[in-house]
């Protein structure tokens, strides 16, 4: 079984709403859905700043590679400590990269799916 995670776009009120869909169907005693990982942005740009081409550099690295330090994927990556650093940490904030008990960071997804509707 594939692990993956969706991406999309979705503004607050779109959120909620499958919030309280999920509750919705809780209170009618309806089996739960299979749980599905996402993070949703609230428009295309931001969905682009923060995946952009080196952020997804990374996490392909990382999956390929396996757990490292960010030591060592900003050395094989021959990019500077600092900017990889930061960019973990964000990737680490969206749920794309975890951490591990040791300090080494990893991908726990086979694939990430990007959804963006062209009309609301």
């Amino acid at each position: 079984m594939s692990k993956s995670i969706r991406i999309g776009i979705k503004d607050p009120d779109e959120s909620a709403q499958e919030v309280i869909e999920a509750w919705h169907r809780a209170e009618r005693g309806e089996a739960p859905e299979e749980p599905i990982h996402r993070v949703y942005f609230q428009d295309l740009e931001t969905l682009l700043r923060a995946l952009s081409v080196r952020r997804l550099e990374i996490l392909k690295s990382l999956h390929k590679a396996g757990p490292l330090s960010i030591r060592a994927l900003a050395k094989m990556l021959e990019r500077d400590y600092k900017n990889v650093h930061q960019d973990v940490t964000l990737l680490q904030k969206l749920g794309l990269i975890e951490r591990s008990g040791k300090g080494a960071v990893t991908v726990p997804w086979e694939s990430i799916v990007a959804e963006i509707r062209l009309a609301a």
